[in-house]
């Protein structure tokens, strides 16, 4: 088994969701000896965000790219590769303004890759990365759950749409919320979620 393990929270050691995806990694590891785990930091190697000059080198000859195209394109090679390769993907997200980090954001932004995770047919798109299992470590300082909360929520309903996108319809959300709303909501929220990583099917 192959294993993607992917941090975006910007906090460090105090972060919530990093530790969710290590309990997530760990949880794995422990039903799977086997199990090989890839961890990509996007915080701390960020991914540089899409621009002209980027996307650019799709629409050029390779001959005539510069250096930063020729690196860009061989990073967004690798993400793309290590991406398809895993049987599951862990990928901590905590919500930053009702939404992803956008250093999560930019590396999304490179494997949504049309011909290689989806394409296009003459009946809509079709996803192309189907098969693996995706397990999000959702982290909130506020409540979402509610109806009212989730009218602000374009976190979780964002990452499940993209990875129904890809063609990835196994989606599961450990989440940890009001983490911010006081001491004791913290260690609630963040031994639920221990408890509902402990009863995932991996």
């Amino acid at each position: 088994m192959k294993l993607l393990h992917i941090d975006s929270s910007v906090l460090g050691d105090n972060s919530v969701s990093r530790l969710l995806t290590a309990e997530l990694v760990k949880a794995v590891k422990a039903k799977h000896a086997n199990a090989t785990v890839n961890h990509r930091d996007v915080a701390a190697n960020e991914i540089a965000h899409l621009s002209g000059e980027i996307l650019g080198a799709g629409f050029m000859p390779e001959s005539d790219w510069n250096a930063k195209q020729r690196a860009e394109r061989a990073l967004t090679e690798e993400l793309i590769s290590e991406f398809l390769a895993a049987d599951v993907v862990v990928i901590g997200a905590p919500m930053y303004n009702f939404s992803i980090p956008s250093q999560l954001k930019a590396w999304i932004d490179r494997v949504a890759a049309a011909g290689r995770t989806f394409k296009y047919t003459e009946t809509g798109p079709e996803g192309l990365a189907g098969g693996k299992k995706v397990i999000v470590a959702s982290s909130r300082g506020g409540s979402y759950s509610s109806e009212q909360g989730r009218l602000m929520d374009f976190q979780e309903d964002y990452l499940k749409t993209v990875m129904g996108f890809f063609g990835i319809t196994d989606v599961e959300f450990v989440r940890a919320e009001t983490v911010n709303m006081g001491e004791e909501n913290r260690k609630r929220a963040i031994a639920d979620a221990k408890d509902a990583i402990a009863a995932l099917a991996l």
